[in-house]
């Protein structure tokens, strides 16, 4: 493997850890290791999809995306899981924390991918790639008890490509002699940020491979798709440039780069009345809020994004007077917004509403204080809301609600943190 990358040139893995979710599920509930399996969002909450499948799910031509009831006439006997992000980000750590121990070049897409910078460290292995890559994906399955796929590349897209090409437990070099060979001959939409909306518009450009791309026309390109184009022509060219950023492996997927907080929720039942959409504006808003707090960041501007039944949408946003994380001030603005909208005398029926927490600033702020007594009032709700967040750390986020948040019975149960879905970073950020 020595004559595959030679100094200078860089070193990038990407490794993926296969079926995820799935997998981890299937770790730790042995009797559905060798069933379909797949996790899935609550159909009596209405979020009845496929979030994750295993091999033999797949094999059944399970997708995920798709309802649950689709999946099951593929699958009859389909064993569906409640997804459980509290195990996954601990088994996403953990990979991560073997990860460290090749390379501090550490770059997380999500918590089940990776890209790994070891261009620095290939010579305690002698150099040798293959031997190196293979400790890695051998020490994953023994000590997590779950595969990888890794894909070998002088850059971060055709490493990801690499780990896409060949799963379950896979490892691929792609190199300056073989990348026409192996990625020029695939789809173009099995290249990263190739949707199917600019899969069509390429197809329709009678461009349907990698490698079709890569030789067309610069200028038709960016005619046809904008600066999008440009950066797709290069990842096709293998010419990506970007490199593996380094973050604190403290610190959670969720936390690099964070642009905004937000949290939405499809009801588990229609929102008619003006109650109904407060307790919910409320319980997003709790999470929201406290997310902001755990990263130390204060909100500028707070926004909504609302869905009725006949699947009509819209999103509105103000600016807060003050830059705020605490509750009930993000709540009452989130609920000011959605009143400025919505009549609430059952003309329109909602069904799902998102909160977002945007313009952030760091917390460790110095607060001028007034003659009129507003910024006591505010530091004395600061304080509550530590005290809350204290008592939920220690006994879980249902120990403590708000009047506002019980007032609907079907959502007073729910734990809108625990089970918010954490997204991967994007390669853009």
């Amino acid at each position: 493997m020595q004559s595959l990358f030679q100094a200078p040139e860089l070193v990038i893995l990407h490794s993926d850890m296969n079926c995820f979710y799935a997998s981890v599920e299937c770790l730790h509930r042995p009797s559905i290791r060798n069933k379909a399996v797949v996790v899935g969002g609550d159909e009596e909450a209405r979020h009845g999809i496929v979030l994750a499948k295993n091999q033999i799910a797949k094999a059944f031509g399970v997708k995920t995306g798709e309802a649950l009831w689709e999946a099951r006439q593929k699958c009859p006997d389909l064993v569906v899981v409640p997804p459980n992000y509290s195990l996954y980000l601990k088994f996403s750590k953990l990979a991560r924390e073997i990860y460290y121990e090749y390379t501090d070049l550490v770059e997380p897409f999500g918590l089940d991918e990776a890209w790994l910078d070891v261009s620095d460290s290939c010579h305690l292995w002698g150099s040798d790639i293959e031997l190196l890559v293979d400790e890695i994906s051998s020490r994953i399955k023994f000590e997590l008890g779950i595969t990888v796929s890794i894909g070998v590349s002088w850059n971060k897209i055709f490493a990801k490509f690499g780990s896409d090409y060949k799963k379950p437990d896979g490892i691929i070099f792609i190199s300056r002699n073989n990348y026409q060979d192996i990625v020029w001959s695939a789809p173009v939409e099995d290249l990263l940020y190739v949707g199917h909306a600019t899969k069509r518009k390429l197809n329709d450009f009678g461009i349907f491979t990698i490698g079709d791309l890569a030789i067309s026309d610069d200028r038709a390109i960016h005619m046809r798709l904008g600066k999008v184009g440009d950066i797709l022509l290069s990842f096709a060219r293998g010419e990506d440039s970007s490199e593996v950023r380094s973050f604190n492996p403290n610190l959670a997927d969720i936390m690099h780069e964070i642009k905004s907080v937000g949290n939405g929720l499809t009801a588990p039942q229609d929102l008619i009345t003006k109650q109904d959409c407060k307790a919910l504006i409320y319980l997003l808003s709790e999470s929201v809020a406290q997310r902001l707090r755990e990263y130390k960041f204060l909100a500028n501007t707070i926004g909504i994004h609302v869905r009725d039944n006949k699947l009509c949408s819209y999103s509105a946003q103000a600016p807060l007077s003050h830059p705020s994380n605490i509750t009930s001030e993000i709540a009452s603005a989130a609920f000011h917004l959605l009143a400025e909208h919505e009549p609430f005398d059952g003309s329109r029926i909602l069904r799902s509403l998102h909160v977002r927490a945007s313009n952030l600033s760091l917390a460790d702020r110095f607060v001028q204080y007034d003659i009129f007594g507003v910024s006591e009032k505010r530091e004395k709700l600061k304080q509550l809301d530590g005290a809350i967040d204290a008592l939920r750390q220690r006994f879980g986020n249902g120990i403590i609600k708000r009047g506002a948040e019980i007032t609907n019975s079907s959502m007073a149960d729910l734990d809108i943190k625990r089970d918010n879905i954490i997204h991967p970073v994007g390669f853009f950020s």
